[in-house]
């Protein structure tokens, strides 16, 4: 059994989570809780060598399965060696992505489906799940937008489309919509401030934390 709570990040490109990933896990230390602030792809020795296969490169550099593959190869070790360890230790863990997305973007929008994501989750990762999870919500015109800016090369995905990126806003809100007792959608078109309440809102709410 785990003990400390995880809390996952989910949204589209640009969306802001990654920032706000970083504001709530500063408010919940400053709070006097532990916290192991993480992201996927990555997180761990071995995890981030597969992170510069999977986020840099030319978009059509991989096929879906074999995304799909890789970031599960990826969360494996993020699992055993950050994520499950912090939580076993009662630190919480917050983290910038997880298996949500790969069911986003290489099952819905990468045509692999729901159940064979959901099949290979099991067999990485048996019933690891999050306890609570904030999907960002914004049009995918403004996440693109947003995420021009990058300079650290990460934007494979982002050169995808505004299509793909349109479809993976719709995945990611079915997704929040299947699970309304672990997902709490957050429009992340408004000020970094607002989200930020929003967010805290969400997860006292939620977890009681």
């Amino acid at each position: 059994m785990t003990k400390g709570r995880f809390i996952t990040f989910e949204g589209g490109e640009g969306t802001g989570k990654s920032t706000q990933a970083r504001l709530l896990a500063s408010h919940l230390e400053q709070s006097g809780l532990k916290v192991v602030l993480t992201r996927e792809p990555g997180g761990a020795r071995g995890a981030e060598e597969i992170r510069e296969l999977l986020v840099k490169g030319e978009p059509d550099r991989w096929s879906p399965m074999a995304e799909a593959l890789l970031f599960n190869a990826a969360r494996v070790e993020h699992w055993r060696q950050t994520i499950e360890p912090a939580l076993k230790s009662e630190v919480h863990v917050v983290c910038d992505r997880f298996a949500d997305s790969t069911m986003a973007y290489q099952g819905y929008v990468g045509g692999l489906t729901r159940e064979a994501m959901a099949q290979l989750h099991r067999l990485a990762l048996r019933d690891a799940r999050p306890d609570l999870t904030l999907v960002f919500d914004m049009s995918a015109s403004a996440g693109l937008a947003r995420a021009a800016g990058r300079r650290d090369g990460e934007n494979r995905f982002e050169r995808k489309g505004e299509a793909f990126h349109a479809n993976l806003r719709e995945a990611f809100l079915d997704i929040a919509r299947r699970e309304p007792n672990r997902c709490v959608v957050i429009d992340a078109s408004r000020t970094m401030d607002q989200v930020h309440s929003e967010v805290l809102n969400a997860v006292h709410a939620r977890l009681g934390i």
